[in-house]
Parts: structure tokens; sequence; C-alpha cells
């Protein structure tokens, strides 16, 4: 597919930077969330979560049977959660940075549209600009009830991948782009969710002390720890101005991991 195709190369940016949504734009997980306070709760939770890092199931039986363990309504559900969520600090500032210096922000996330779009509306005090764009599961009425009844829905995913979202799919044409037109692809992410994207990116930020560094470690793959969007934005305005490359901050993440865990 040519750049001219591609949505977000409309603008033709330098950078074009993936994330996910919960426990990384967000403080906490929106799904844990509901699952720990309004599921089965916190404990088999993170069971599941254990068995997919070891891959004894996959992501998406696990991610689903977790959600079909909360029983309130969907509506009551996003309530709950504007009530509890909050944003990184910091992630408004790259958020209005972003849209100044022409880097799109594409949430890829294992979570739910109308979750997130209520989410961000909330927490932004606004519906997102048009520089920000998510691509998600959906949710979906449970044998013909309402959604907003007990029982009354289950999670939609996006594709047939063991991920049920395969966050790495909605990179892949931006990665095979030639090089003379190819913009840098960073990618943040926490979880195992974030998996299928890490290898697609020029540069993954994972933040400190969550399942995807643990997983980044095991497979070699480069990364940059962060702890809050402030690291975020400071690198990736460097990476802009060409004050430093991926690689030497692929190093330094690399470097602080080892002298940390000595």
């Amino acid at each position: 597919m040519s750049a001219s195709n591609l949505p977000y190369m409309r603008t033709n940016p330098k950078i074009i930077f993936f994330t996910d949504f919960d426990g990384t734009i967000t403080l906490q997980d929106s799904n844990d969330f509901l699952t720990d306070n309004l599921g089965y709760g916190q404990e088999k939770r993170r069971q599941g979560n254990l068995d997919v890092l070891e891959n004894k199931v996959s992501f998406r039986d696990a991610f689903r049977d977790m959600l079909d363990s909360v029983k309130v309504p969907f509506n009551e559900c996003i309530e709950q959660l504007k009530k509890n969520m909050q944003l990184d600090p910091y992630f408004i500032e790259f958020y209005h940075w972003s849209k100044e210096n022409n880097v799109p922000i594409v949430v890829l996330s294992s979570g739910m549209t109308p979750v997130i779009s209520a989410l961000f509306e909330t927490l932004l005090g606004h519906k997102p600009d048009d520089h920000l764009v998510i691509v998600a599961n959906d949710v979906e009425s449970r044998d013909g009830k309402d959604i907003n009844t007990e029982g009354g829905w289950q999670i939609k995913y996006h594709d047939d991948s063991h991920f049920g979202h395969d966050k790495s799919l909605e990179i892949k044409p931006y990665a095979a782009l030639p090089d003379n037109v190819r913009p840098t692809l960073l990618y943040a992410g926490d979880g195992v969710s974030d998996l299928s994207a890490a290898s697609e990116t020029d540069l993954l930020f994972a933040k400190k002390g969550r399942d995807l560094v643990t997983y980044c470690e095991r497979q070699g793959t480069p990364f940059a720890v962060f702890e809050s969007w402030s690291s975020i934005l400071a690198t990736t305005k460097d990476i802009l101005s060409g004050k430093v490359t991926i690689k030497k901050v692929a190093q330094e993440g690399l470097e602080t991991v080892h002298k940390e865990g000595n």
C-alpha cells in the first residue's frame, strides 16, 4: 500500500505514535478495574495474566473470561470508570504537543472503543481532536439482550487473532513503507496485549514494573522504560529534533534495566 493511501500519513508526519490505552495513558487499567471490583476479582484475573505470559492460554480467551465475569449493565460500567479512572498527568501535555508538531497518536487497545471514547471525553474535557485515533475492540449484545441490562453485554473482538486485537496489524503497513517516506514508529505499552506490537515499531516504551518489561527482557526486544508520559514526551521531542537516535535510546533503556536489576 502506498503512503498516500494510509490514513496516518495524510499529514506526512515524521513520527507516528502508537500507544496502548489502559495502564499506559491511564494510571489504572479499566478492564482490570471492572474485573476486580465488579467481576471475579483480582486474584483470578492476575492468574489469567500470568497464564498468558507463560503461554498456557491465549490472551483472547483469558481476556474474554475476565470480562464475562462482569455482569453489571454496560452503561453502569462506564459510569463507574468515569469516576475512578485517571489519565497519566503528563499525557495531556503530550497530546497537545503532538497536535502542534504533526505527530499522530494512534490508540491501539484491547479494551472497548465506547469505553475509551467516553473516558477520553471525560478526562480530556472534550472529544479528542482528529490527530488522535482509536482502534480497539467493541461491545455487543449477549444473546440478544440490551447491553445496558444485567449480563447483557460482551466484548466483540477486532479480529480473529489469538490476541483478539492483533495490534501489529495496524502498524505493519507503515513499517513496510520505503525508507524515504517511512516515518519513525514509536509505541508505548505496559502489558501482555502489547506483545504483538512490540516488534513492529522502531522503539518501544515499556512501563516500569509491568509485564511488558518482563517479556521484552526475555525476548531481547529493544525498549526504553517509562514511568510517566513526561519521559516519553522528552524522548519523542529529542527524536523528532534529531538530538538522539532510536538506537541510543534503546541502548540506554537496556542499560538502565540491567543496572536496576543488579
